[in-house]
């Protein structure tokens, strides 16, 4: 894959295509696509809680984690690189079943730390960012979801 430089969305991949009849389909490839979103905008993937070596010993201690921990994230981060802050983001998504309402939302990784910020959420219509042959419109998905990384810094400003 080759990215544009200044972190824009990448130019020369394939489009990402789903079956728009499959709702487990739909929402991974929206969630694939926030991950991606979010690296690009400098936060790095904390990925502790899926490295798991012996699957076979912690598979139960994981699926407790998961359970009780993760409940509908999708991602974890680290600060970004020469921030202020000292929390990562848990970035959460929600796609009910027989519904197109597609729940992103954006939190502190770690909401008892001073540097915490309020979450922010929006819920849209998932019919917005496809094309009728499944291919998802990479552009106002990037868009929306870089808004939403913008409101959530604009709330970290209105709350200190």
């Amino acid at each position: 894959m080759q990215e544009k430089k200044g972190g824009d969305m990448a130019t020369t991949k394939s489009p990402k295509k789903t079956n728009l009849l499959d709702h487990s389909s739909i929402k991974h490839i929206l969630d694939e696509s926030v991950t991606e979103i979010v690296k690009n905008r400098g936060f790095i993937e904390d990925v502790r809680l899926s490295n798991v070596s012996t699957y076979i010993v912690f598979n139960g201690i994981l699926q407790l984690i998961i359970h009780t921990k993760e409940k509908n994230a999708i991602m974890f981060t680290h600060p970004p690189a020469g921030s202020f802050t000292t929390t990562g983001l848990v970035v959460s998504s929600k796609l009910p079943r027989f519904s197109d309402m597609y729940t992103l939302t954006i939190a502190s990784a770690d909401p008892k730390s001073v540097s915490a910020k309020p979450p922010v959420e929006f819920t849209k219509s998932v019919t917005q960012w496809f094309t009728k042959e499944g291919v998802l419109v990479e552009g106002l998905f990037w868009k929306d979801v870089g808004g939403l990384i913008k409101d959530y810094d604009k709330e970290a400003k209105k709350s200190k």
